[in-house]
């Protein structure tokens, strides 16, 4: 089944599922229902009842009725005003807003829903003449399809779960039951998939991260605000250094920004046009100035270009920054550490001549591959490139050239890739990182964007050969992106069992007695001076000691609960063999103590 008859199944499910609905609770009003990723969902109103996951298998039970009967989806179209009626006279007041809102404004209506559910006929012109319709059994929904021939060819499905929806997705709208169920041409993808949602759900970080004292979140400090703990800065900062250090190796130089900053900044860069509703905004009890907290730090990286005159032989120009920012995002949409108000990013721009942008791009695709490689993440691009709407700064010339520069050198370095217009930055196109995690699911991580937009806004320049003034290319990147979401990723491809280099702890000595404290110390000694090179250079061991009066088993059940990567075993014996037993994922072995920084450094 090819994604066009996968989209059409989806879809024919949405309108089945709102056929049972009405069939159940006769008084339902509908919203829309479209195709989303693995599935569908519909909006529905049902006043004061609410459905609940204990309705699920009632629900199903009338949707597998209609689909044994095999009813034919009938296409149907009507004119705009007679649509309205059927609406008022079918009591369903959110597709009479629909239908309204086509009558007022055209097709242009229909690019800002889902368009399967908005049944658009036009003169070409954007001007409304019919609006289409589809029919199964006694259920007839405004639609333009596309649908399977009947309701018995609709494949494997399941209803997971229901949610609160604002119609429209405005707050000062009526609030909507959001009901999605996921579908597959086959049983075995559908059960597939539902194994993967289990193993999802082990995974998933908002547990691991309570289980391993890895963050918190508290409602005194806000929503989308998480306090990370010393085990999960640990984390953060190994990550963090690693990106550094690849990108230092390769000549960039840290600088460092304040968190505010004024308006005129965000004006002059076009970012206060594009995002000032998603800004917060800073008062001053000493000046008039209007400021916010910084949400992104490209501005600023280009103010501390402009600070001095530049030469065609300082470049280019490569600065380094991870730092913190912040973005009034909505609080529906915050989750984990996936979406957040305070998002620190392993930022870095290198302003260079327009002869240095292969080459400094080829750099920054090897530190990507090097990093998502080490942490054995399969890595694929998505060429990110406008499109025809007036939601990008800049010429359409210079986007066409910094795209194909992009594909040029995407395709120069063997990198599997696939292009999507309508994703690129506002001021550049990007190439985004796709790294598939343990369980198959596919993540946006890294990116590289390539802008010419803003170094003209800021009348950035360079002095050429001839004295001439110049405009320099700058190039954006970030390796993990968010480090909040990338931890949110890695937590869940590894399951909390991180990489020995990257565990927060990783060696918890175990003692079976106190006849072995003596020795424990010799083993402490020797672990205090074996030091890390590779992934990251200069990693110094975590190490803590267990030498509780609990039994050994207690001692292993708890460190392998923190998942502990290593567990190193002392007793007696080993004491007197000079040697320690070493626990891993892999099993257990004895080790002896000269040879624990070789065994080590293997890991």
């Amino acid at each position: 089944m090819n994604d066009e008859q996968l989209r059409a199944m989806r879809h024919s499910l949405a309108h089945i599922t709102a056929s049972a609905v009405q069939k159940l609770w006769p008084e339902a009003k509908f919203g829309v229902g479209p195709v989303v990723e693995n599935g569908f969902y519909y909006d529905i109103d049902l006043g004061t009842t609410k459905i609940s996951e204990a309705d699920f298998s009632m629900i199903e039970r009338e949707m597998r009725r209609i689909i044994s009967e095999d009813q034919h989806f009938e296409h149907s179209t009507k004119a705009i005003d007679e649509a309205i009626n059927w609406a008022k006279e079918s009591n369903q007041p959110y597709k009479e807003e629909l239908l309204n809102d086509l009558k007022r404004e055209g097709t242009t209506v229909a690019k800002d829903l889902d368009a399967s559910e908005m049944g658009t006929i036009s003169d070409g012109e954007g001007v409304l003449s019919e609006v289409g319709f589809y029919t199964n059994g006694d259920f007839t929904d405004l639609c333009r399809g596309p649908h399977v021939e009947s309701t018995g060819k609709v494949g494997a499905f399941k209803l997971m779960r229901v949610a609160g929806a604002y119609w429209r997705g405005s707050e000062k709208n009526p609030q909507m039951q959001r009901l999605y169920g996921v579908a597959f041409a086959t049983q075995e993808e559908l059960d597939s998939y539902l194994e993967l949602l289990e193993q999802a759900k082990l995974r998933d970080h908002r547990k691991l991260g309570k289980e391993l004292d890895l963050y918190t979140v508290s409602p005194l400090v806000g929503a989308g605000l998480p306090l990370f703990t010393p085990r999960g800065t640990i984390l953060r900062d190994v990550m963090a250094g690693y990106s550094n250090q690849l990108r230092q190796s390769r000549g960039f130089t840290k600088v460092w920004t304040p968190h505010i900053t004024k308006q005129e900044l965000y004006e002059a860069s076009g970012h206060w046009a594009k995002f000032g509703d998603e800004l917060f905004l800073v008062t001053s009890q000493e000046t008039s100035d209007k400021m916010a907290l910084k949400p992104m730090n490209c501005p600023h990286h280009t103010q501390i270009f402009a600070s001095q005159p530049r030469s065609y032989r300082d470049m280019p120009i490569r600065y380094l920054e991870t730092t913190t920012d912040y973005r009034d995002e909505k609080t529906g949409e915050l989750g984990g550490l996936n979406r957040v108000r305070s998002l620190t990013q392993d930022d870095s721009h290198v302003f260079a001549r327009p002869d240095q942008i292969e080459q400094e791009i080829d750099g920054l695709l090897a530190s990507a591959n090097e990093l998502y490689g080490t942490l054995a993440m399969k890595l694929r691009v998505r060429l990110s490139y406008r499109d025809d709407s007036d939601a990008y700064l800049g010429e359409r010339e210079l986007w066409n050239s910094a795209q194909a520069q992009l594909k040029s050198a995407v395709e120069k370095n063997g990198l599997e890739y696939f292009e999507q217009e309508g994703e690129a930055a506002f001021y550049g196109p990007k190439i985004d990182f796709m790294a598939t995690d343990a369980i198959g699911r596919e993540h946006q991580v890294a990116t590289v964007q390539l802008d010419f937009v803003q170094p003209e806004r800021f009348k950035l320049q360079y002095a050429d050969a001839e004295g001439n003034f110049q405009t320099p290319v700058m190039i954006h990147c970030a390796l993990l992106g968010s480090i909040e979401r990338f931890l949110s990723v890695f937590i869940e491809h590894t399951a909390g069992w991180f990489p020995f280099w990257t565990a927060p702890e990783q060696i918890r000595i175990l003692t079976i007695n106190d006849t072995v404290l003596d020795y424990v110390e010799e083993v402490e000694r020797v672990l205090s001076e074996i030091v890390l090179m590779q992934p990251l250079k200069y990693n110094e061991l975590r190490v803590t000691r267990d030498d509780r009066n609990e039994s050994l088993g207690k001692k292993i059940r708890e460190a392998t609960g923190m998942k502990i990567p290593v567990q190193l075993i002392v007793g007696p014996k080993d004491k007197e063999a000079r040697e320690v037993s070493v626990r891993t994922q892999g099993g257990e072995e004895k080790v002896a103590l000269d040879q624990l920084q070789s065994y080590l450094s293997n890991l």
